[in-house]
């Protein structure tokens, strides 16, 4: 078998199979998405295609009658970064029934091949994480909140969208981590809430960092578990920023790392540095899916902004691929196999579904 690829420990781990005749034993459920598959395999020797420079890492999947099917997968490269902003003519489809001694290409025009909006079964929340201890309050704060603003403004879509939320929270050096605004599809909600942060916000001047760390982790669990069900998946992502180290002790270090090590891999880290004060070894560990440092104040709103870039190619480099199969009812089980080719680098899966059914008709 070919496309045996390194393993990486990426990003998200999507849990619940809803299967529509899809095999639940085709692969094993606690993968580390980015360099494995996901709920798919490697393709069939039969098929020829070299070993590829992109991994397809299927999340979801299920049928719709007429005989439509739907693959929800990641892109990415073998690094695990995400690649985002692929059309429906970058994908190949291939098909195997019973009677078919390899696979059989399936004419994306025919098939009415498309990529749709994953709203529909795929949900992201953004948490964001403001250090608002007092170094921050007495001399960078104007420059945090349109920082702030500008991050909100490039990961949630102007019109909301009920699939995309963000909520946003602070700490000081209280055993607290204060809500600013829920959990919102509305940016000008959010816009406006950092707008009204004032100097006099906090009463602790120290920096609970471990414990901000520890307590967004638990919230962005919980966010993840609520909206994993029912045959929808979600995912979070935790972007805190400081501008120092934690001076309250009240938990250690080990303990905040742990606790972003051992979070479900449907959950994603990163971290946003600033100043001479911090210690980047830490806030590496702390946003293990990507870092970023701003030596000064003026520098805060790109470092911002570069984390929101890679938050939103993360979310983006989902697809709800679709197409409706030549297969009909009675087939049963048929293999199915999907090529993705962009410039000079491609990469595919295989998996299957059941055509129980299917019939004619659809579009």
């Amino acid at each position: 078998m070919k496309f045996l690829f390194k393993t990486f420990s990426v990003f998200f781990l999507l849990t619940l199979f809803v299967s529509c005749g899809n095999a639940d034993d085709d692969v094993n459920l606690d993968l580390n998405l980015g360099g494995d598959l996901g709920k798919g395999q490697t393709v069939d020797d039969c098929l020829g295609l070299d070993e590829g420079e992109l991994v397809l890492s299927i999340q979801e999947q299920y049928t719709t009658l007429p005989g439509k099917v739907s693959i929800l997968f990641r892109v990415s490269d073998v690094d695990g970064n995400p690649v985002s902003g692929l059309t429906a003519d970058k994908f190949t489809i291939y098909e195997q029934g019973r009677n078919d001694e390899c696979f059989n290409t399936i004419s994306s025009t025919e098939s009415s091949a498309r990529i749709s909006p994953n709203s529909q079964i795929f949900s992201n929340n953004t948490l964001l994480v403001l250090d608002l201890s007092n170094s921050v309050l007495s001399s960078s704060l104007d420059e945090l909140k349109s920082a702030s603003t500008s991050f909100i403004t490039a990961v949630m879509p102007a019109t909301p969208n009920e699939s995309v939320k963000m909520a946003i929270y602070w700490f000081d050096g209280e055993n607290e981590l204060h809500l600013l605004n829920e959990l919102t599809s509305s940016r000008t909600e959010l816009a406006a809430s950092v707008d009204g942060i004032t100097n006099d916000i906090s009463n602790d001047p120290s920096t609970d960092l471990y414990g901000a760390v520890i307590k967004s982790t638990d919230i962005a669990s919980e966010l993840v578990k609520k909206s994993t069900s029912g045959g929808k998946i979600g995912a979070a992502s935790v972007v805190i920023f400081t501008d120092g180290t934690d001076q309250a002790s009240r938990f250690k270090e080990e303990e905040a790392v742990k606790k972003v090590n051992d979070a479900n891999s449907n959950i994603s880290f990163f971290s946003i540095g600033l100043g001479g004060e911090i210690d980047t070894d830490v806030l590496k560990a702390i946003g293990k899916t990507s870092s970023v440092f701003a030596q000064n104040k003026d520098e805060l709103e790109d470092t911002f902004n570069e984390i929101s870039e890679k938050v939103s190619e993360r979310a983006n480099s989902y697809y709800l691929f679709e197409y409706c199969s030549p297969k009909r009812d009675g087939s049963g089980d048929n293999n199915l196999a999907i090529e993705v080719t962009t410039g000079s680098r491609s990469g595919a899966v295989q998996t299957k579904f059941n055509a129980n059914g299917f019939t004619g008709g659809c579009e």
